[in-house]
């Protein structure tokens, strides 16, 4: 039986699908392109309500053309009963291993839905992870869940009622995934949760992030770790050990801390556990600790939350001015049914259009003067992918894209190889590098 899997939202869902990936095939069933299957598993995403309706309206779309579907990750809890009446079968995301029972039903008209909680540990796991990526460049990349759920009870958030509580995964576990994936060629490791800041807290009664990324750095190999999104609060609460362990010659200095909103009063209604103090603490000891050379910050803006006047706004704007982040991921705020937000007043979309249009702005202008400081530089960095242009990586996770103007320079640009380039030009999302020395060893600028 020929299937397809389409993964939509976070990096979590990208490691879900390498995990069904693997019980497919291990179970005899054949990976194809959307267009060759019989059976389309979609790993779905819920966190707003327009990606919610950009999976439904593709799961009809499949069907007219005559295929099952099957419906995974989020949407299943979030919206069970659009699911229940759109997808031939459906399973949660701790429930990934029953993927076959799930496509075997589908292809038989029987309907099957399994979304029951279970406790799985999701590290270890066999994974079929792809090496190359939808456009058919090859990429040396591997996702690594760190744990799933988080601690947290924001108020606008429906991702939690598919995720659940904390469920950390064990430091070994973790590790051994990590050996597992360098040893089959991956180079560039991504940890990833609903909270990489909270990890540790329900096993080990304690923040053990530190403990973990000291670990995978002192695993054998030549790879790099980019650590995925936390809360500001754990991050402050774990500072010190927490940009010790970024210190590794194998940890990218990038941070993701979303931060939702500039303004105290939005931040509680928001029911966020930090406030914006600790997230500026945050930001300026990693930048005096690691910007001597680069590093990034990432955060996230929700724009039109309930409650949102034009004072609580400027100090969203205020705040991305100050703190000056790397890369600014903007979000118009979507009402989500079963969340304690759902009942507050929402206002009109052109309001959140308008502050939106202001912060990303305010962020591609910020963004552009940060990457015109690495032009004219001579810098080492690490090839992660390969297609019709060469993506490579600063030691900072800033994108540094080269041309390949012929097949034979290719040998020069192979996945894993730390490449001596010259930043010749930049935009606001990445810079624009000219190879100097197809074989370095080392980060840093040279």
């Amino acid at each position: 039986m020929k299937v397809a899997i389409e993964t939509y939202g976070c990096t979590m869902n990208q490691a879900d699908s390498d995990i069904m990936r693997c019980e497919l095939f291990r179970q005899g069933f054949e990976i194809v392109p959307v267009e060759e299957a019989e059976v389309v598993v979609l790993n779905s995403c819920g966190v707003v309500e327009y990606t919610e309706k950009k999976i439904i309206k593709r799961a009809i779309e499949l069907k007219k053309r005559g295929k099952k579907v099957v419906i995974a990750g989020c949407l299943p809890r979030i919206s069970s009963k659009k699911v229940r009446e759109v997808a031939d079968s459906a399973i949660s995301p701790d429930n990934v291993l029953d993927v076959c029972n799930a496509v075997i039903a589908a292809v038989k008209d029987e309907k099957y839905f399994n979304i029951a909680k279970t406790e799985l540990e999701k590290a270890n796991l066999c994974k079929y992870r792809l090496k190359t990526d939808r456009s058919g460049a090859v990429t040396g990349i591997a996702i690594v869940s760190i744990a799933e759920g988080c601690t947290g009870k924001c108020t606008f958030c429906a991702t939690r009622f598919a995720r659940g509580k904390l469920k950390s995964y064990r430091i070994e576990s973790i590790v051994e995934e990590v050996k597992k994936a360098v040893k089959q060629g991956f180079v560039e490791i991504q940890l990833t949760s609903q909270d990489t800041g909270a990890y540790g807290l329900d096993k080990y009664n304690k923040y053990a992030l530190p403990e973990l990324l000291e670990k995978i750095a002192s695993i054998d190999g030549e790879f790099m770790v980019r650590v995925g999104m936390m809360n500001p609060r754990h991050a402050y609460e774990m500072l010190d050990d927490l940009i010790n362990a970024y210190a590794s010659d194998k940890i990218y200095k990038f941070m993701h801390v979303p931060v939702q909103s500039g303004d105290e009063k939005i931040l509680e209604a928001m029911n966020r556990s930090h406030g914006v103090e600790e997230y500026f603490e945050v930001v300026s000891a990693f930048r005096k600790e690691f910007d001597k050379t680069d590093s990034m910050i990432s955060t996230d803006i929700i724009v039109g939350f309930p409650g949102e006047d034009d004072e609580a706004f400027h100090k969203s704007l205020n705040l991305i001015k100050d703190s000056k982040p790397d890369l600014v991921n903007v979000t118009r705020y979507s009402a989500r049914k079963g969340t304690p937000a759902y009942r507050l007043k929402d206002m009109p979309d052109w309001i959140k259009k308008d502050r939106s249009r202001a912060i990303t702005r305010l962020a591609e202008k910020i963004k552009e003067k940060r990457n015109k400081r690495i032009v004219g530089k001579t810098i080492n960095v690490l090839v992660t992918k390969l297609g019709s242009k060469v993506l490579t990586r600063y030691l900072s996770y800033r994108p540094v894209v080269l041309k390949s103007e012929s097949e034979i320079e290719r040998d020069k640009f192979k996945i894993g190889k730390k490449i001596k380039v010259k930043v010749v030009d930049c935009t606001s999302t990445h810079l624009r590098g000219e190879l100097v020395e197809s074989d370095v060893s080392g980060y840093g600028n040279c």
